[in-house]
């Protein structure tokens, strides 16, 4: 493969901080690289330092001759005469752009509702996102450097956006995110920035999350509540259904030793218990209810019934502009029906997460922005967990406690506003996009407080495997007023979305009728007999190892070597992902 973009020993710092630490790495032909790691650990520098427009402060980073490369930054810079038709498809009138289909596709996925007249720099901030993006999508470049491409994305377009860079429209592809589906779905190999270096993992996401544990396992018991974590999470991956993130491709005994007394991630029917004793029966109750927003008024819901009670777990989805936000919003009465009635229940204590920061204080420090809160708050069971644990594990420590909320970053003062809403002890959590600007390591905890918290919880997020893992539900805002209970969850979703623009085709079920035993029992022989070509592959793929070091002065028959051990290990893949199938289908 071809070394398109290499850094030799580059170190770069900021302030204080080195960011990067003699780092040594390269983008080869082919790479589909998903970049990870903690808000303000180096994740954007890095991309900085391998499109160009940053010099390190030592070593240095080269790109091959001629070579294009395009950066979808994180703030777009638009001059204020760019209209979007000069942007994206260089002022050409549709009848040219649309003959071609990959543009039509982009324009089509991200720009729908957009005028192409309009000016770039008068538009909405997701809009101008989505612009950016479409922008750096059809100016085939050679490599694709994209710093959180999926801001601002429903999860349809985040599904389509996944299929598209699957395909491989540039030679290389480079992707910060903290969309754990979105990054398994596209990238095949995982870069992990922390502490000024970058470690380099094999594989997407769920193989990334195994290779970490497994690293983590050896390492002689220290960072014992990360692991966990980790552990927890790896759980999550290995015993989701197959809707839930792409199969992950990694050794299966491996993965089975490391999870084989993990427990659920949450126990639902204690939580289920608890919530009620805190909350009674009642949580929301709507009747008859119909919300219409804007001018002129665009209805969001017609009629709908919904009981929502204790415990209950919901994921709410739908594209951009059905109302999602406004549905939050009536709940906790900041806006009022425009016919029926909403109940509330009497012993409702409501945390409401909005998408806005406006509610902190810039000249308040992080430790006094908490110390008015309880210094104890209870979880599940009677567990009660101390502010100071609450603000190590969010990331605040050290110099983070003295510091100005208005010194902080987006994602920092995302993370309190959450701590700050489990100080408040809430009965109820309303949560609009919670996973804005937060990095994977923050999201994990996130998670692992809400597996833990008893209440009624209410999600709205773009971020599918946020939602699939926090929620036990989802319902859909599918347009003319109606709010549809998905028991397929958001695969269900997109399917009749997909459904709706193309007519699916009559399919048939050649073991319908077939009880749970026998499916069981026919998966059990069909794994077995996978097993034992997998024992067979390892002989075969360990001979093949032997015979390359014997021929290593052998060019011709090395190179043979080689090309049959790929054949062995993408059958080895193969195999490893339809085991995986079954165990999960039989589960």
């Amino acid at each position: 493969m071809a070394n398109l973009i290499n850094l030799e020993k580059v170190t770069v710092g900021y302030g204080t901080r080195t960011l990067l630490d003699a780092v040594s790495l390269g983008v080869e032909e082919g790479d589909a690289i998903g970049v990870v790691g903690r808000n303000g650990d180096g994740k954007s520098t890095l991309l900085k330092v391998l499109t160009g427009t940053l010099a390190p402060d030592s070593g240095r980073a080269t790109h091959t001759s001629g070579l294009s490369v395009g950066y979808l930054r994180q703030a777009d810079d638009f001059a204020p005469e760019d209209t979007v038709r000069g942007v994206i498809v260089g002022g050409r009138p549709d009848h040219i752009w649309a003959a071609e289909p990959n543009t039509r596709a982009v324009v089509e996925h991200l720009l729908s509702g957009v005028s192409l007249d309009a000016p770039a720099a008068e538009l909405s901030g997701g809009e101008r996102r989505r612009v950016a993006l479409a922008e750096v999508l059809l100016a085939a470049h050679d490599v694709l450097v994209l710093d959180e491409p999926t801001n601002h994305l429903d999860v349809e377009v985040i599904g389509w956006l996944a299929q598209h860079l699957s395909a491989r429209p540039a030679r290389a592809l480079v992707v910060v995110s903290h969309d754990r589906w979105f990054l398994d779905a596209v990238a095949t190999s995982t870069w992990e920035v922390h502490d000024g270096a970058v470690d380099a993992y094999e594989g997407g996401y769920a193989a990334f999350v195994l290779a970490r544990a497994e690293r983590m396992r050896m390492a002689a018991g220290t960072e014992a509540r990360r692991r966990n974590l980790m552990r927890k999470e790896l759980a999550w991956l290995r015993r989701g259904p197959p809707a839930r993130t792409s199969k992950p491709k990694f050794r299966i005994q491996a993965a089975n030793d490391l999870i084989a007394n993990e427990p659920p991630p949450r126990d639902s029917l204690a939580l289920q218990r608890f919530a009620t004793s805190r909350l009674g029966k009642d949580v929301f109750d709507l009747h008859r209810v119909g919300l219409q927003v804007g001018d002129p008024p665009r209805t969001l819901l017609d009629g709908i019934d919904w009981s929502i009670g204790p415990g209950a777990r919901i994921g709410l989805v739908g594209v951009n502009g059905t109302g999602k936000s406004s549905i939050l919003k009536l709940l906790i009465g900041e806006i009022p029906p425009t016919s029926g009635t909403v109940k509330r229940g009497q012993t409702l204590s409501i945390g409401y997460l909005s998408q806005a920061l406006t509610e902190l204080h810039p000249d308040e420090r992080v430790l006094d922005a908490v110390e008015s809160n309880k210094r104890l708050t209870e979880v599940a069971g009677g567990r009660e967990v101390s502010t100071s644990t609450l603000l190590e594990d969010f990331g605040f420590t050290g110099d983070k406690l003295t510091t100005r909320l208005g010194e902080l970053s987006g994602g920092e003062r995302r993370r309190l506003q959450f701590l700050r809403l489990l100080l408040d002890e809430p009965n109820v959590l309303l949560l609009d996009e919670p996973t804005n600007d937060l990095d994977i390591e923050t999201l994990t905890v996130i998670e692992d407080y809400l597996d833990g918290w008893p209440g009624t919880l209410i999600v709205v997020s773009h971020d599918r495997y946020f939602l699939e893992r926090v929620s036990d539900v989802t319902y859909a805002l599918t347009g003319g007023g109606r709010c549809d209970l998905l028991p397929g969850g958001v695969e269900q979703y997109l399917a009749a979305r997909s459904a709706a623009d193309t007519p699916a085709p009559a399919r048939t079920d050649p073991v319908r009728g077939e009880s749970a035993a026998a499916r069981d029992r026919r998966a059990g022989k069909e794994m077995s007999r996978i097993e034992n070509q997998l024992a067979k592959l390892d002989d075969r793929i360990a001979a093949v190892h032997e015979a390359m070091a014997d021929a290593a002065a052998d060019h011709v028959r090395a190179g043979e070597l080689n090309g049959e051990l790929g054949d062995l290990l993408s059958r080895k893949d193969e195999l490893e992902q339809a085991w995986l199938e079954l165990a999960e289908n039989a589960g």
